[in-house]
C-alpha cells in the first residue's frame, strides 16, 4: 500500500457548517494526474468509505507559524489533498481567507516568515534553496522539494509536498490550477535580495512590539487572562531580543532572565515597562544598518 494513503486518512475529516462555500476556496475535483480523494480504506474494517476530501476550520492556517495574530477576527482555513500514484506523491493545499483587519497588515511579511531560518545563528535569513518564482506573471515563494506559497489580496494560499530526494517532478499543474483561481498579489518589483532581507529583519522587530502592543490591549479590554497575555507578551520580546543579539550584538541572556521573573511574578507593570524601553532603544537604532552575511 503506497504510505501516503496513511497520511490522507489521518487528514480528512468531517467539514463544519460553513462547508457550501468550500467550493470557493479549493478545487475539489482531479487535478491532471492529481486524484481528488472521496474514498479511503478504513483501518479496522478494510472497507472503502466516502469521506468529505477537505477539512474547513476557523484558524490562521500556516500563519500561525509567524505567531499571526487573529483574536480580532476570524481566518478562516481550508485544506485537502492530491494524489499522483504513479509518482507516490500527496500535495496538500491549504486556502486560508482573512478578514483584512488592521491585523492583516502583515500578510505577506508573515507568508515569508515561513521561509526564513528561526535558528541563533541564522534567524531571519532567507532558507537556502528559497526562490522568488514568477509563473506566468504570477510571484510565488518556493523551496524545491517542499512547496509554495503566495498571497492573493486577503488570501494566502500554500502547496506543500514531501521529495526528500529532489528527484520527483514538480506539481505545476496543481500550482497552475490554484494560480488561476487566486493570482498572486505578491510585487513584481519584490526580489530576494540582501536589500530585502535587511528590511524584512527590521519588519520583523517592528512586528514583534506590534504583537506586544495587540496582546496588551487585548489584555486591557477584558477579551484575555492575564497570564496568557504576560506569556505572548514574553515570548514575543524574547524574539526580538533574539534578532537583538543577533544583528546588534547586544547579549540578549539577562534581559531573557528578567523578564522570565517577571512573568513568574506576574507583573504586568514590569513587563509594559521593558516593552517601552525595547521601543524607544528600536526608535533610536532601526535606522542603522545592520551587516548580513
Amino acid at each position: 500500500m503506497i504510505i501516503f494513503y496513511v497520511f490522507i486518512l489521518l487528514f480528512i475529516t468531517v467539514a463544519n457548517s460553513q462547508a457550501q462555500n468550500v467550493s470557493d476556496y479549493l478545487i475539489l475535483h482531479d487535478i491532471g494526474d492529481y486524484k481528488f480523494i472521496t474514498q479511503v480504506k478504513d483501518f479496522i474494517t478494510g472497507q472503502m468509505k466516502i469521506v468529505p476530501g477537505y477539512i474547513e476550520r476557523i484558524a490562521p492556517g500556516i500563519l500561525a507559524g509567524a505567531d499571526h495574530f487573529d483574536l480580532d477576527h476570524n481566518d478562516i482555513t481550508y485544506e485537502t489533498d492530491y494524489v499522483n500514484k504513479d509518482i507516490e506523491l500527496a500535495v496538500e493545499v491549504q486556502v486560508t481567507q482573512h478578514a483584512g483587519s488592521g491585523s492583516d497588515k502583515w500578510l505577506l511579511h508573515e507568508v515569508e516568515d515561513a521561509y526564513r531560518e528561526s535558528s541563533i545563528d541564522k534567524i531571519g535569513l532567507i532558507t537556502q534553496g528559497t526562490r522568488m518564482r514568477d509563473i506566468n506573471g504570477n510571484k510565488i515563494l518556493s523551496l524545491r522539494g517542499s512547496g509554495y506559497s503566495w498571497i492573493s489580496n486577503y488570501k494566502n494560499i500554500d502547496i506543500s509536498y514531501t521529495d526528500f530526494y529532489g528527484n520527483k517532478p514538480e506539481p505545476l499543474e496543481i500550482i497552475q490550477t490554484y494560480l488561476n483561481k487566486f493570482p498572486s498579489t505578491i510585487p513584481s518589483s519584490l526580489i530576494l535580495d540582501k536589500a530585502h532581507d535587511e528590511q524584512w529583519i527590521k519588519d520583523e522587530f517592528d512586528r514583534r512590539l506590534w504583537l506586544c502592543d495587540k496582546w496588551f490591549q487585548h489584555l486591557s479590554e477584558g477579551k484575555t487572562e492575564l497570564y496568557d497575555a504576560l506569556k505572548e507578551v514574553n515570548d514575543n520580546l524574547e524574539v526580538f531580543l533574539d534578532y537583538r543579539e543577533k544583528y546588534y550584538e547586544i547579549d540578549a541572556f539577562d534581559e531573557k532572565k528578567t523578564l522570565s521573573g517577571y512573568l513568574v511574578a506576574k507583573n504586568e507593570e514590569a513587563i509594559r515597562n521593558k516593552l517601552e524601553e525595547y521601543k524607544e532603544w528600536w526608535n533610536e537604532n532601526k535606522s542603522k544598518p545592520i551587516n548580513l552575511p
